[in-house]
């Protein structure tokens, strides 16, 4: 494995995973970051240069210190081979089995990978699949315009506790350490009442995928949300970034609410394994 860190590889390898969009979504927007500051510390290996047969991101040991934080231990994959992606996972010291970890990417074969190499490992794994939305021309996407009593501002720390009170996956130290870093290294988009109130937000995460988007309930069917996605993608567009997002499989409003901003479903799903030692794991 070769970990690349030539500012001008780097930027080489960006534009080699962008032709190949959208199977590389996650991998890709892990790259962007990298390559506009680096605000997740990841790093990016691969088997070969220049001609690679599979991309791992990954963050920096010096960052992924806390070995039960699957939140922070957080990876993305692609592949070209399989077989040597399969090796990368499970013969090389590419990923640390020791920790709790998960991995993203939008081939078939990579919860395949994980699921031979975790059996090899004896570790668990915890699969979950998503719909995969992309904006074919953000361009396009409807304007919407915002109520003169509300406010369009971005998130900060004060907002950490609320996220993390109402994300699905939400209500551990790791989760909301997770939120803060986002709030204070990512983009992101909120609304906020006439008292300064938060009743509305979503952000992007290290893979460059919109995420977290939330309404209030008591403020939903006033198209905050549409509002806040348009600030948001118009700056992610405007900065190179592809505009998509991953859906749970049974969360209907998100997925009707892309459709309504124009977004269209890609056949294949993102794939996000949790992968979690057996001595750590939860019975």
């Amino acid at each position: 494995m070769l970990i690349l860190s030539c500012p001008s590889k780097l930027q080489l390898l960006e534009g080699i995973l962008r032709k190949s969009l959208p199977q590389t979504l996650s991998v890709h927007g892990a790259v962007m970051h990298i390559n506009r500051g680096n605000p997740a510390e990841h790093e990016v290996l691969v088997d070969s240069w220049p001609n690679f047969k599979a991309v791992l991101t990954r963050p920096r040991r010096e960052v992924a210190t806390d070995d039960s934080d699957f939140f922070t231990n957080m990876y993305a994959a692609f592949y070209h081979d399989h077989d040597v992606y399969q090796t990368i996972l499970q013969d090389t010291d590419a990923v640390k089995w020791a920790q709790s970890f998960r991995i993203h990417g939008h081939q078939d074969g990579i919860y395949e990978a994980s699921r031979d190499a975790a059996a090899a490992k004896q570790v668990q794994i915890s699969p979950s699949s998503f719909f995969t939305y992309l904006h074919p021309d953000p361009n396009k996407m409807r304007m919407h315009q915002l109520d003169p009593s509300l406010r369009l501002s971005t998130l900060n720390s004060s907002h950490v506790d609320l996220l993390d009170e109402t994300w699905a996956y939400g209500g551990s130290e790791h989760s909301r350490g997770y939120l803060a870093t986002l709030v204070r290294s990512f983009p992101s988009r909120c609304i906020l009442d006439s008292s300064g109130r938060l009743i509305s937000w979503s952000l992007c995460d290290p893979f460059g995928a919109l995420a977290h988007g939330y309404t209030l309930p008591e403020y939903r069917g006033r198209g905050y949300l549409s509002i806040i996605n348009q600030a948001l993608v118009k700056y992610l567009h405007a900065s190179g970034f592809p505009i998509y997002g991953n859906v749970a499989l049974d969360n209907v409003r998100m997925q009707n609410l892309n459709e309504h901003w124009g977004q269209q479903r890609l056949a294949a799903l993102c794939h996000i394994i949790i992968h979690t030692p057996k001595s750590s794991a939860v019975s």
